[in-house]
């Protein structure tokens, strides 16, 4: 199985135009964070989870040339505004692309994006496939997921579990139902927004805090805001287990 982050950042927090902060002024490419977003290879598919305002420059970024399935956290526009760039793999691939959401998520694509579902459409919009998924375990082509449904503020979100890999964005609570579909995780991907308390997403010592009760062998961070500070001084901060993902890192489990 091979991860790649294609963005670890987010549009929460983000600076003024001209910000003079550190991580805006950085020359480290560690601090260029497009919108959060992972591709997984596994078992000989290609999948993607959120395809935010950033996406086409993530697939290109990343050379990605196969995708069997979209997978969405949830319907906020940073993590589903690029939708309409799936039109470049209908092309190369002269096929549908299944896109999987909830009840929701599906709603608001079909909001957002009408023209892709309007019954005479337009030549060349994007061809996909919707398939509704709720909090129970599924299947894309023989792969299993595990669906783990976090709180952000008071909107539910998906997180997805693959075998002993597990991925989480723009979480602020997991109940323990939810909790008990984390245990034996090795590897786990957790958003960390910020220092300050934020309304909706975990901070880096609520962050941390759930990484010591999961206790994966190996943790990362991501939808990081420029609030959180650089890569080189946060990763001072964190034992060798956890790390702050960046875009274009590469894992291998």
């Amino acid at each position: 199985m091979k991860i790649t982050f294609l963005g670890t950042g987010t549009s929460q927090g983000v600076p003024v135009i001209n910000c003079k902060c550190e991580v805006c002024t950085s020359m480290d490419a560690r601090d260029k964070r497009l919108r959060t977003s992972i591709h997984l290879q596994t078992e000989n598919k290609s999948f993607i989870i959120d395809t935010g305002p950033d996406f086409r420059q993530q697939v290109l970024s990343n050379g990605i040339h196969a995708l069997d399935a979209v997978l969405y956290t949830h319907q906020h526009k940073d993590h589903v505004a690029g939708l309409d760039d799936i039109r470049g793999f209908n092309f190369s691939l002269n096929k549908d692309i299944p896109v999987y959401g909830t009840e929701a998520v599906i709603k608001q694509l079909k909001q957002e994006f009408a023209y892709i579902f309007a019954a005479d459409k337009y030549p060349g919009v994007p061809r996909v496939d919707t398939q509704l998924i709720t909090n129970d375990p599924f299947t894309i082509k023989g792969v299993k997921f595990t669906p783990i449904e976090v709180m952000h503020h008071k909107l539910p979100v998906l997180g997805f579990r693959h075998r002993n890999f597990t991925y989480i964005t723009d979480a602020k609570y997991i109940n323990d139902e939810e909790k008990q579909k984390l245990a034996g995780t090795e590897v786990l991907v957790i958003n960390a927004l910020q220092h300050q308390h934020h309304i909706s997403h975990l901070t880096f010592k609520e962050a941390l805090s759930l990484i010591k009760e999961v206790k994966p062998r190996l943790a990362f961070l991501t939808h990081i805001s420029h609030n959180l500070g650089t890569h080189q001084d946060m990763t001072r901060l964190l034992p060798d287990h956890i790390h702050l993902a960046y875009d274009g890192q590469q894992i291998e489990i």
